[in-house]
């Protein structure tokens, strides 16, 4: 038998060569899988392009494909995009770093990205990064015609091992230190950049000698941003034309579009031999809006599956896949070419499909699927109203809260506050103030008063805390209610009320203090039904601590605190009687710059500072004045305005002064006084009291140095001592008490106990 023709012979070996190199070609080179047009050796792959070198390595084959003249590893392959790593740069320049201007260039690489005879183009995923200081990078590339864009890359600083970061976010045109950015269109071909000082027209010297540009695909925001050393804008020596990746940081990804050919779709469809799409595939034009018009994809028609490259698209069991089979659970699939068909059985109603269908229902069924459908909408209807109302009274609760934080110096507060205040002073839920009184229930009220009623409450952690309301306020109550949280969130004295915190979400502002659970010094020495009795000691001791708070307020602090409403009612007693000083809502912060402070006279009757009522200037002595009340009732037992006697002797003060002048202090003396005190100390508190209620301010002595008199007579008292009266009294010369028109001759002979009045009173 005659043997075929040769040209028949080599088809028939050229057809079996194909099959057989088909059969062996692989489709994983490491851990990247890819599949035709891809494929390794140029008898697997469509064409020169789409060849992968599986190289290989320690630990396992990587990828490569030669483009360019340069052999890039593949990171990824994707139906339209292929990720590479690009460790090329592409310019480099570097400066001498003198101060002469324009910079001198030492150093200009340029090289450039040229895909334009392959299967690939620039994607518009990447964008041209150029870090340097100082410089303006250029891009000039064409994608069926040519483009120019660029950026400026500027250093804030030069800090030894400091970095340069990149922008992050998604567009990448926010500013970076020491970094830029500028896009690139899609289907770019080819891609240069070149770098130019600016640093001589800033007139300054270049931070570092180099600049780098080079092209990398876009980050997200939620990537980590791209920073490289300072140091490495240093690398002048490593830069050559064929060297590779000079910064130390990772090199960067580099994602290229790839196409099939070089015709659109209704072009290459005329040729069926070079026409790459098989059988039940549909082709797809690049996208329109990009100038990168030549070329086409591949893929399978929706219903079927397989290599559109390779050969005919499978046709998809829709019915053997539970995924995707579109019928309901009762419904009869019948698969067709590309798709399926779905019935409903013999007793059963709808139309079969699962999703954007009626399904399958059994006949019998359908009116108590109806009623039940209906019972459901209703309590779903019904849910949603009263979710809706739910929301809508949760936002107008909100709105209210909001409303009455503003209503209540919410802002004033954040106004005088600093940053740390606010942390200091927490605030609370009106919900958990609420929970911790019961609704505010009247048998937890402790008291009332003119600015509010004071509440015991419990905290949700077990503490005991008092719970102030105050009254609704008007604009100059306010600032009191904001100014007495201001003052005690700066203060921290164990004899001055501690402030846990505030709430100014509620119809009328709280205020929430540690509890202080025995009542007021008024209270303890006023009220004559009280079983205890009020020793020297005791009485002594409460003017030491008091004196050393307001000591502490005037002087410890940056800021001196002048507490204006100094009074026996606003002095709390705690356990085993320790005072604590209390409402500061007058209170004022005095500044080291200020000469004096004028405003509205404020306190209270009886504690006026004489001098401060006539002039309304309060000043650290009105306090002082106000404290020589307080130790006026302490040595007393009496009101400062008593209303049940004649007009002009209704003034405590006015009473002891006298009783001072004429010498018969005894007289005014509290019983417990005159039996326990000893006389020496008694009259060392009277002549100190005396002194701070001088009708002269500057004569009186400063808060500091009453409580240092007092600490340092306490301390006698403590041990069991005595000290002499004219020890803790300054002498006569040093005060000449103009006011009362008399001159003190001698101290001891004014302020003396003669026996037979002690035992005349204590009788």
């Amino acid at each position: 038998m005659p043997l075929p023709p040769f040209p028949l012979i080599n088809f028939i070996f050229l057809l079996l060569s194909l099959t057989l190199t088909t059969a062996t070609c692989p489709n994983k080179c490491g851990s990247l899988q890819f599949s035709y047009p891809f494929g390794v050796g140029s008898h697997c792959s469509m064409a020169s392009s789409f060849n992968i070198i599986c190289k290989k390595s320690t630990h396992s084959p990587k990828p490569y494909f030669n483009i360019t003249d340069k052999l890039l590893e593949i990171i990824a392959i994707y139906p339209s995009q292929i990720r590479v790593k690009y460790p090329y740069l592409l310019a480099a320049t570097c400066y001498n770093n003198t101060a002469v201007y324009p910079h001198n260039v030492t150093l200009d690489v340029y090289s450039s990205v040229d895909l334009s005879d392959t299967q690939y183009a620039i994607s518009d995923q990447n964008w041209l990064t150029a870090v340097g200081c100082d410089d303006i990078v250029a891009a000039f590339g064409h994608n069926n015609k040519s483009f120019a864009g660029g950026c400026v890359s500027y250093c804030f600083n030069n800090e030894p091992g400091g970095y340069g970061v990149c922008p992050n976010d998604e567009n990448g045109y926010s500013a970076g230190n020491g970094c830029c950015r500028t896009s690139i269109p899609k289907g770019t071909t080819s891609l240069a950049a070149q770098l130019s000082d600016l640093g001589g027209k800033w007139l300054r010297d270049k931070y570092f000698p180099c600049s780098y540009a080079f092209v990398e695909e876009k980050r997200t925001s939620k990537q980590s941003a791209f920073r490289y050393p300072f140091s490495d804008l240093n690398k002048s020596k490593n830069i050559s034309k064929e060297d590779e990746w000079v910064l130390t940081t990772p090199q960067p990804v580099l994602q290229l579009d790839w196409r099939v050919g070089t015709q659109n779709c209704s072009e290459a469809q005329r040729n069926s031999s070079t026409y790459a799409c098989k059988a039940n595939a549909e082709c797809i034009n690049l996208e329109s809006n990009s100038d990168w018009t030549q070329g086409y994809l591949c893929r399978c028609k929706k219903g079927y599956h397989g290599n559109p490259y390779l050969k005919a698209c499978q046709d998809i069991n829709e019915c053997d896949n539970i995924e995707l089979n579109p019928c309901d659970s009762n419904a009869i699939c019948t698969n067709t070419i590309g798709a399926a068909y779905c019935s409903c059985p013999k007793g059963y109603a709808g139309d079969g499909w699962k999703i954007d269908g009626k399904g399958c229902i059994p006949s019998n069924m359908i009116h108590v699927f109806i009623g039940v459908g209906s019972g459901i909408g209703f309590l779903l209807l019904l849910s949603m109203c009263i979710l809706v109302h739910i929301l809508l009274q949760k936002r107008r609760n909100e709105k209210r809260k909001e409303k009455f934080f503003k209503r209540n110096g919410g802002l004033l507060l954040q106004q005088q506050t600093n940053e740390g205040t606010i942390q200091k002073t927490k605030l609370f839920s009106s919900e958990e103030l609420e929970k911790a009184t019961d609704n505010f229930n009247e048998s937890r009220i402790l008291g009332r008063g003119g600015q509010g009623t004071v509440y015991k409450g419990m905290l949700s952690d077990g503490k005991i805390v008092a719970i102030k309301k105050s009254k609704l306020l008007n604009k100059d109550q306010l600032e009191q209610f904001i100014n007495e949280v201001v003052i005690l969130s700066h203060v921290n004295h164990k004899n001055v009320v501690k402030l846990w915190g505030c709430c100014l979400e509620t119809d009328v502002p709280l205020l929430v203090y540690e509890l202080v659970p025995n009542g007021t010094l008024f209270d303890l020495i006023q009220d004559p039904n009280t079983e205890f009795q009020v020793s020297w000691n005791m009485r002594l001791k409460i003017a030491t601590d008091i004196a050393g708070a307001l000591a502490y307020l005037h002087s410890a602090l940056s800021i001196p605190i002048y507490h204006r409403d100094v009074k026996s009612s606003n002095i709390l007693l705690g356990e085993k009687y320790t005072v604590k000083l209390s409402d500061f809502g007058i209170s004022r912060s005095f500044g080291t710059d200020q000469t004096h402070l004028t405003t509205l006279v404020k306190g209270t009757f009886g504690y006026f500072d004489p001098e401060y009522f006539q002039s309304s200037q309060f000043t650290e002595k009105s306090d002082v004045y106000s404290f020589g009340v307080v130790l006026v009732e302490l040595l007393t037992g009496q009101r400062p305005i008593s209303l049940d006697i004649r007009e002009e002797e209704r003034s405590l003060v006015i009473r002891f002064l006298e009783s001072m002048e004429e010498n018969y202090l005894y007289k005014i003396l509290d019983d417990q006084v005159l039996k326990h005190g000893n006389e020496e100390e008694v009259i060392a508190v009277a002549w100190l009291a005396q002194r701070c209620l001088n009708l002269k301010g500057k004569m009186r002595p400063t808060m500091k140095e009453v409580a240092i008199e007092l600490e340092s007579l306490y301390m006698f008292v403590e041990d069991g001592e005595v000290c002499e009266a004219k020890s803790m009294i300054i002498s006569d010369n040093e005060y000449a008490w103009a006011a009362s028109g008399i001159s003190v001759e001698s101290t001891s002979s004014i302020l003396t106990f003669s026996s037979e009045s002690m035992h005349a009173t204590s009788s």
